[in-house]
């Protein structure tokens, strides 16, 4: 049987007219964290779609691309990674739609706020 992803209502979209697609379970997502990897085309439309995840800014940009991106649970699966998608949470710049969707299915990367 298929992974479903979590859907959440059309205004938690990744980009106009698309819903942002979650995975149900963080540990799930198993992707790369260090080395250099390719993206697909479909993901990154340029003709260098090489990455390397070893700088932190392209990591970082790796994940907010496949957040806004992604259409699939297996995409989330192939370039995510739960432990540093969890770490990352907070510098990423993603659309509202993509965090509103993230934080309602896994309640634990919403921020919390600092004590007074």
């Amino acid at each position: 049987m298929a992974v479903q992803p979590h859907r959440v209502t059309p205004r938690s979209g990744a980009r106009p007219g698309r819903r942002a697609v979650v995975a149900p379970d963080l540990a799930l997502l198993h992707g790369p964290t260090a080395g250099v990897v390719e993206l697909p085309h479909r993901l990154f439309w340029q003709a260098d779609r090489h990455v390397d995840l070893d700088n932190g800014n392209l990591l970082r940009w790796l994940y907010e691309t496949v957040l806004r991106e992604a259409i699939t649970v297996q995409e989330l699966q192939t370039w995510l990674d739960g432990p540093t998608l969890r770490s990352l949470w907070d510098e990423l710049y993603v659309p509202a739609g993509v965090r509103v969707a993230w934080e309602s299915r896994h309640p634990g990367l919403k921020a919390v706020p600092a004590a007074v």
